[in-house]
């Protein structure tokens, strides 16, 4: 049986705004393998994706859209193999893309971008692999970044492709996974969509959830809403982590030869938290067909 999720990440405040200011970014290659995005003006790039040849790909760092502050924390030491912005799943014929995050699980097998009007697109290409070193799965994540100097608008699609069978087994946690850098501000939180925040979100379904807490190099918090095109089960860490989980409704397969996708959006801004705001941009999204 084919399994079909639609989820996103969107950062920006609206997703209808005119796509001007993405020609004045510039795109450099990484030695280290993928881009790192930079404006005018700021020395650091603003958002950057790795993409190792023999290990995980993921975002960091993300600063914020007026450019104070990171927003990702990589490798945090209460969680050593969260790495800022990434896809990971668990019990995946019983292999841990999750927690382990080396060149015994990934390989990559392409990496493309270019810088046009449209914004930044970019896709990695990886072999997901099972204990004998062999593709299991093969994900492909396609980006879209557009930078509005206030506000970001990115856009991800994850499509797994099985080279066999593949079973998903029930887990609390495993997917698109979000690590900001907390570290207990006060003013801290995880909302979702129905009104719950921290500890009283974790397992439960929403729509959205935002991410708000202050960081170094700023005043006042800065926010990560990530949403999700449907009504789904999230998980809400004890430190903020947060991430749409679809293993967590129970066990889902992908036969030999097909594939799935999930489709992510952040919306990502500054200041005080703006839930009309991001229930007007998540009905912007689930609109999309």
């Amino acid at each position: 049986m084919r399994f079909r999720f639609s989820m996103c990440v969107l950062v920006a405040l609206t997703s209808r705004q005119p796509l001007l200011a993405d020609a004045n970014v510039r795109v450099e290659v990484l030695k280290s393998g993928g881009i790192a995005i930079y404006r005018p003006g700021i020395t650091t790039p603003i958002f950057a994706f790795n993409a190792p040849l023999a290990g995980r790909p993921y975002v960091h760092p993300l600063l914020s859209p007026d450019g104070k502050g990171t927003l990702t924390e990589f490798s945090p030491g209460h969680h050593r193999h969260q790495t800022g912005i990434y896809v990971g799943f668990l019990k995946v014929n019983g292999r841990d893309y999750f927690h382990n995050r080396g060149s015994e699980n990934f390989r990559l097998r392409a990496f493309d971008y270019k810088n046009d009007p449209q914004g930044v697109v970019w896709k990695s290409t990886y072999d997901l692999l099972d204990k004998n070193k062999s593709a299991q799965l093969t994900e492909t994540q396609a980006w879209v970044f557009h930078d509005f100097t206030q506000t970001y608008l990115i856009d991800l699609t994850w499509t797994a492709k099985a080279h066999t069978d593949v079973t998903f087994g029930k887990h609390d946690y495993g997917g698109l996974f979000i690590r900001m850098p907390f570290k207990n501000q006060k003013d801290a939180q995880a909302i979702n969509s129905e009104g719950q925040i921290n500890g009283k979100a974790e397992g439960q379904k929403a729509k959205w959830v935002d991410i708000g807490m202050s960081v170094p190099g700023r005043k006042g918090a800065a926010h990560i809403a990530v949403l999700s095109q449907k009504s789904v089960p999230w998980r809400v860490d004890g430190q903020l982590g947060v991430g749409p989980s679809p293993s967590r409704a129970g066990e889902w397969k992908i036969a030999k030869g097909r594939d799935t996708t999930l489709r992510y959006r952040f919306y990502v801004y500054t200041g005080e938290f703006q839930r009309d705001q991001v229930e007007a941009e998540w009905k912007a999204f689930s609109a999309i067909k």
